[in-house]
C-alpha cells in the first residue's frame, strides 16, 4: 500500500501531525523506532507536561525563541498557545495556568496528554508502525521515494514528515538519526548542542551548597567581561554545579561560550540596586544591632549559604553588627549582588532537556514546514533550529510545526 503521508517520529510533533493529516482524509502511517510513541513526552516538566505558555501573544512568543523566533509566527497564528489549550481540553484534559503563564494538566499527569494524543491519532486514515527504526531514505530527484525500515519493510509515500526530534533525553531513543539522512539529501545542519542544561562549575563551595534551592533571584553569564545573557527565576545548587530554571535558560548562552572562560553572577537581591541594597543592609542592622554576624543575616539568607558569604567576606562571625565598617559591610553587599563561580561544563544530552541547533531554516518554508531542497519533504519540532526557555515553549514548538506540517502535507498535491 502507498500512503499519502509518511511520518518518522512518534514524539509530540509526530502525533500532532499524524492526527491533523488524518483528520483531513489523508492516509497515513506513522513511524516510531521505540515499541510505543511519546516516551520521551511522559518525562516532560518533571512528569507533568507543562504544554504550553499563556504569558505572550504571538509576536511576543516568537521573541521569546531569539533570532529564530521570527520563522515561527505563521505556525504560532495558525496553532496558537489558545488553540492548544483548546484541542486538550476539548479531549478531555482540564489545565490549570501557574505562575509565568505556564500550563500544566490538572492532573499533572503527562500521562493524560498522551493519552489525549493518542485519541487523537486513533482515525481509520492512520495506521501506526512501532518498533523499527527507518535505516534509509530512498531518493528519487528531489523527492522521497520511500522508507526502508530496519526490519526491510518498504514503506512508500507521496510525502513525508520528519519529526525525529533531536538529541536530548537520549534513553528515550533520542539519537539525531535524521541529521544524517537530512544532510546527505543536501539540507545544512546547524551543529546541535545541548539545551536547557545544568551546568559543573569550578567551585569547592559547591559541596557545601549542594541542594540549596534559591528563588526569584537574577543568574547572569559572562564570557570575559561580556554578559552575554541573564536570567530571572528558580535555582538548585547540585552535587557538581546548578540547576534548576534560571540555569537552564541560561545554558544555551554558556554553551556557545564555551570552551572560552564563562563564569555566572548570582544576584541574590535583583529587586534591589546595589546602593539601595546596602540601605536595606544598614537598616536590618541597625534592627538587630546587638546580634552577632552569623545570626544578624538570617533574616536576609538561607541557613546554608549564610556562612559561606560571610567567610568569603572575611569578617569574623562573632562580630557584632553594630561594629561592622562600611568597609566590611560593602564586601557583603558586593557578593550578594555578584555572587560568582567559574563555569566547567554544560550538561551533555543525557541531561539536556531539549536541543539547540538542527535543520536550518532558511532550508524551510515557515507556512507550510515544507523543505526546500526536497519537494515532498516537511519537517516539525525539535529535529528544525528551533529552541525557547523552560515554562512550555519547547513543546509549542512541537504542536504549530506538527499541527502546520501534518496539514500541509495531508492537502499537498
Amino acid at each position: 500500500m502507498k500512503y499519502d503521508v509518511a511520518i518518522i517520529g512518534g514524539g509530540p510533533a509526530g502525533l500532532m501531525a499524524a492526527g491533523r493529516a488524518g483528520e483531513l482524509g489523508a492516509r497515513v502511517i506513522l513511524i516510531e523506532k521505540n515499541s510505543r510513541a511519546g516516551i520521551k513526552l511522559l518525562a516532560s516538566g518533571g512528569a507533568r507536561c507543562n504544554i504550553t505558555n499563556t504569558s505572550d501573544e504571538p509576536r511576543g512568543m516568537a521573541a521569546k525563541y531569539g533570532k529564530n523566533g521570527k520563522f515561527l509566527l505563521s505556525a504560532l497564528h495558525r496553532f496558537s498557545p489558545e488553540s492548544v489549550m483548546d484541542f486538550f481540553e476539548r479531549r478531555g484534559v482540564k489545565l490549570k495556568t501557574e505562575r509565568a503563564g505556564r500550563v500544566f494538566p490538572v492532573s499533572d499527569r503527562s500521562q493524560d496528554v498522551l493519552d489525549a494524543l493518542w485519541k487523537y491519532t486513533r482515525h481509520p486514515n492512520i495506521e501506526f508502525k512501532a518498533g523499527f527504526p527507518v535505516s534509509e531514505l530512498v531518493i528519487d530527484g528531489r523527492r522521497i521515494a520511500k522508507a526502508v525500515l530496519a526490519n526491510g519493510q518498504v514503506i512508500e509515500a507521496d510525502r513525508f514528515v520528519i519529526a525525529t526530534g533531536g538529541k536530548s533525553y537520549p534513553a528515550t531513543g533520542s539519537s539525531g538519526d535524521a541529521w544524517a539522512w537530512l544532510e546527505s539529501v543536501g539540507h545544512s545542519i546547524v551543529a546541535p548542542l545541548p539545551g536547557l542544561a545544568p551546568l559543573a562549575l569550578n567551585s569547592p563551595l559547591i559541596s557545601e551548597l549542594s541542594g540549596l534551592s534559591l528563588h526569584d533571584v537574577s543568574i547572569s553569564a559572562y564570557a570575559g567581561k561580556k554578559r552575554i545573557d541573564s536570567r530571572f527565576g528558580d535555582a538548585i545548587f547540585t552535587a557538581n554545579g546548578m540547576s534548576g530554571p534560571a540555569i537552564h535558560d541560561l545554558s544555551k548562552a554558556v554553551s556557545q561560550a564555551l570552551p572560552g572562560e564563562v563564569e555566572i553572577s548570582i544576584d541574590f537581591f535583583p529587586a534591589f540596586e546595589q546602593f539601595r541594597f546596602d540601605h536595606r543592609l544598614q537598616n536590618d542592622f541597625q534592627a538587630n544591632n546587638n546580634k552577632q554576624l552569623r545570626n544578624g543575616l538570617s533574616t536576609l539568607l538561607a541557613p546554608k549559604i549564610a556562612p559561606v558569604i560571610i567567610r568569603l567576606s572575611g569578617i569574623d562571625p562573632e562580630k557584632r553588627v553594630n561594629q561592622i565598617t562600611k568597609e566590611e559591610r560593602l564586601r557583603l553587599v558586593s557578593l550578594l549582588k555578584d555572587f560568582r563561580f567559574k563555569v566547567r561544563s554544560v550538561g551533555g544530552f543525557d541531561k539536556a532537556i531539549v536541543t539547540v541547533g538542527g535543520v536550518a531554516l532558511s532550508e524551510v518554508v515557515p507556512k507550510t514546514m515544507r523543505s526546500l531542497v526536497m519537494d515532498n519533504l516537511y519537517l516539525a519540532g525539535e529535529v528544525l533550529d528551533l529552541d525557547g526557555p523552560t515554562g512550555g515553549y519547547n513543546l509549542q514548538i512541537c504542536w504549530s510545526t506538527g499541527y502546520v506540517a501534518g496539514e500541509s502535507a495531508a492537502l499537498a498535491h
